[in-house]
């Protein structure tokens, strides 16, 4: 055997210290037996070269030594062989160093054995630098080089930590986060990819949205535009079209033989030798692109290996843009909520009108894609036309919405783009403005702009469409897919806040004309100058002692209505004066009467007869109630039927009169309250005005809680809860609560108490009654329902028999 050429193990070798000599005796060091071939290789070749190194002994020029049967060599350096055994007698590093280069299996053996990999991936760098070293210096030709190292650098690249390699895939990383085109990080990708197996060219497909179709994609050297050129998946009559079809890698060598791809390769192949054709799938499966490498003529052929790079990089690759995609998408998603957040904060916090909301709109649209004008156009239903009075808002992105007078613009629905939208509800992304039959060009002829590129997307609203919103010219380019996306969502914003708009001026208009209205009914509620002057002209009574009976009745015989002075006089023999303003307790007294309607019964007779009521009670035993309790129950008495119309809560509520829609619960009471609290406020009219506002507030607290109690439907559970405290004797004037629902039960007494009245004016109160029952009676008719006997005028005859029920319940 050649000394040049070193043997080829087919089996593991022993130790060199186990080498035998022909005679098959052991091998000796230094005088004492090696150890046998079944110790540890490890220790017997660490303990042995130990020892050679440490003897430093020169050994003969060369030497032939017979392991086991099998030849090694062992070259030079002084080593000397005696009947096959070695006598170290002068064992250099250099001897070492020669018989592990000729005898590269023993090294490697050991090495796999009995190295950690960090420290092999350690070598392998220090190796690599080196090689890098040589190559910048060396002026050699490279192309030859790199023909014949191919093999050798596909294994570093397979096998080992390559520098290079970590570098590419680090700057590849960066890339895939720098860059948000996925085409262009792809295109990145495949050149990472050729550039580790050595590939002459690639070609990159890209699949396109439909996904029936493969995009060629390749950015030429000298300049940056992009080739496109498609290829049907279902024909695949191409290499790149079968493997898109398939999802399967290729590596071919003869391709115009093939009868699969008769158009073979999808770009020109003249001089391509061998071709790797790998498809990149999402981590769902689904196909992304497809990578083709080639190979010319004066190249070596694909091997396996290079298919094995090619896909375990690839795999990776495509996990790197999915989630780099994910990771962009959500950055892009998280900028325009952030901007939809700024639109909302900004729109729904400053809704003054319809016109700034349209400027705001149409500002931050233009902002959101880029676009030199925004149009906004709104839906007459009536005329069946779309109009602007705001038109082109703004000179660029960023600019302040600028408004210029100029008369309202009006088409018809069905014309132009805008009216298109409007009509159809589909969104139009128009390259050419001047090539679409859709296009109006009076609008650009009204206004002297030029319209090149338009996105026009409908805005609804509960289903509706109520304007049509328009991008024009964009600065940079055309309007893509990612502006129609974003502009979707900011139109659902723009519906709300149009939406909103105009309900603020509805709100606004109405709010004026509520105004308007309840100046003109406080104008005609109040009592007038010469009613204010004429009953402040008579001096109060300083005494009127039969108004402190229950039966008292003479206000009902008098032609002259004495009412208002009566009421001034028991609320100065209550209450004093000293703390009130006389004026505004005549005018307050006054309106309370005017603002009682005309019905048959619960008019303003019926309010006095309950304030004397309720004035009887408290003389009765002034000292049972606080100042406070007093004042509350006397102005709720006067005020408890305020504005009553005649009908019962039942009939407001069957009929949806607008009171019943505010108030759900009783609804009349709440009504009476309501009115008296506007009564207060007018000018003139608060007899509180003195009272603190402690005081004020409680005061406003017990005569709505008096007020609501005269509701019959609380007033059974309230007699209930009361009897149950008598008669348990439990019954307490110190218990807020009990001293409440007595007050409740006081003033449903004073409001019924024209039963204790003498028979003749019970007999005549009891007729009005009846009459305003009769006509609520008359109007359920009317409406289509049937009354209450009670309330029918058709069964009067069933009233005996009525009481007489209502009298034993």
């Amino acid at each position: 055997m050649s000394s040049s050429r070193p043997v080829r193990l087919n089996r593991r070798l022993p130790p060199i210290s186990a080498a035998k000599a022909t005679n098959g005796t052991h091998a000796k060091v230094n005088g004492h037996p090696s150890a046998s071939p079944r110790t540890s290789p490890c220790t017997n070749d660490r303990t042995v070269h130990s020892r050679l190194l440490s003897q430093k002994l020169k050994s003969p020029p060369s030497a032939r030594i017979q392991n086991g049967g099998v030849n090694m060599v062992v070259k030079g350096h002084g080593a000397h062989v005696t009947n096959g055994q070695v006598k170290p007698s002068d064992v250099s590093p250099d001897f070492i160093k020669t018989f592990l280069r000729d005898n590269p299996s023993v090294l490697e053996k050991f090495v796999i054995n009995n190295c950690r990999q960090e420290l092999v991936e350690k070598w392998l760098l220090h190796i690599i630098k080196k090689n890098q070293r040589l190559d910048r210096d060396s002026n050699s030709d490279s192309g030859k080089e790199q023909s014949s190292d191919r093999r050798a650098s596909l294994s570093r690249w397979k096998f080992s930590v390559h520098s290079d390699k970590r570098q590419m895939l680090e700057e590849l990383t960066r890339d895939i986060h720098r860059k948000n085109n996925k085409a262009q990080v792809l295109a990145e990708l495949t050149v990472c990819v050729a550039s580790g197996v050595s590939a002459d060219g690639y070609n990159l497909y890209l699949l396109d949205e439909t996904g029936r179709e493969l995009i060629f994609f390749q950015p030429p050297i000298d300049t940056g535009a992009l080739k496109l050129q498609k290829q049907n998946i279902e024909a695949g009559r191409t290499v790149v079209t079968y493997v898109a079809r398939t999802l399967k890698p290729l590596c071919l060598t003869d391709i115009t033989a093939d009868p699969r791809f008769p158009d073979g390769l999808g770009a020109d192949g003249t001089g391509i030798r061998a071709v790797l054709c790998q498809p990149i799938l999402e981590p769902s499966g689904n196909l992304l692109a497809v990578v083709e490498l080639y190979r010319n003529a004066s190249s070596p052929l694909f091997q396996d290996f290079d298919q094995e790079i090619v896909s375990s990089y690839l795999i990776w690759g495509a996990f790197a843009v999915h989630y780099a995609e994910m990771y962009h998408t959500m950055t892009k998603q998280r900028k325009l909520n952030d901007f939809l957040l700024k639109v909302t904060k900004s729109i729904f916090q400053d809704i003054v009108s319809m016109d700034t909301v349209i400027m705001k709109i149409m500002n931050f649209a233009q902002k959101l894609v880029s676009a030199d004008r925004a149009s906004l156009f709104l839906v007459d239903n009536k005329t069946n036309e779309l109009y602007a009075r705001i038109f082109d808002i703004g000179n660029g992105v960023g600019a302040d919405a600028i408004t210029t007078d100029q008369k309202e613009i009006r088409f018809p629905l069905d014309k132009g783009v805008a009216g298109y939208v409007a009509s159809s509800g589909n969104t139009l992304n128009i390259k050419d403005a001047y090539q679409d039959d859709r296009f109006n060009r009076d609008v650009d002829t009204q206004t002297g702009y030029r319209t090149k590129t338009l996105l026009c997307m409908p805005i609804y609203i509960r289903g509706s469409i109520i304007g049509v919103v328009q991008m024009v010219n964009k600065l940079n380019g055309t309007f893509n897919k990612a502006d129609e996306e974003a502009f979707e969502t900011f139109a659902i914003y723009c519906g709300l806040a149009l939406h909103h708009a105009k309900l603020y001026d509805k709100i606004r208009r109405s709010e004026q004309k509520y105004k308007v209205a309840l100046e003109v009914l406080t104008y005609h509620n109040q009592c007038t100058n010469s009613e204010f002057a004429e009953l402040k002209s008579e001096e109060i009574p300083d005494v009127m002692p039969d108004l402190q009976m229950f039966e008292f009745t003479d206000y009902l015989d008098n032609q002259i209505d004495k009412k208002p002075l009566m009421s001034l006089y028991m609320f100065k023999d209550l209450f004093g004066l000293s703390r009130f303003d006389i004026s505004h307790l005549i005018r307050f007294t006054l309106t309370v009467r005017k603002n009682y309607r005309r019905v048959p019964y619960h008019n303003w007779t019926h309010g006095f007869s309950v304030s004397h009521s309720m004035y009887a009670v408290i003389k009765a035993d002034p000292s049972r109630w606080s100042p406070l309790e007093a004042l509350s129950m006397f102005v709720a008495a006067l005020c408890h039927d305020l504005d009553h119309r005649g009908k019962n809560n039942a009939y407001m509520v069957k009929s949806a009169s607008p009171l019943a829609a505010i108030y759900s619960t009783s609804t009349m009471e709440h009504h009476h309250f309501n009115q008296t609290v506007s009564i207060l406020q007018q000018d003139g009219h608060n007899i509180f005005r003195f009272l603190s506002s402690e005081d004020y507030k409680t005061v406003l607290a017990n005569i709505k809680y008096c007020i609501l109690a005269t509701d019959l439907a609380l007033f059974f559970p309230n007699k209930a809860r009361l009897k149950a405290l008598v008669d348990e004797e439990v019954y307490s004037w110190q218990s807020k609560d009990h001293r409440e629902l007595l007050q409740a039960i006081i003033m449903t007494g004073c409001d019924l108490s024209a039963s204790i009245k003498p028979w003749d004016i019970q007999v005549k109160t009891v007729k009005v009654i009846f009459e305003e029952f009769y006509e609520q009676g008359d109007e359920e008719k009317v409406q289509g329902r049937q009354p209450i006997p009670m309330m029918d005028r058709d069964r009067a005859h069933e009233l005996p028999g009525c009481q007489v029920y209502a009298t034993r319940s």
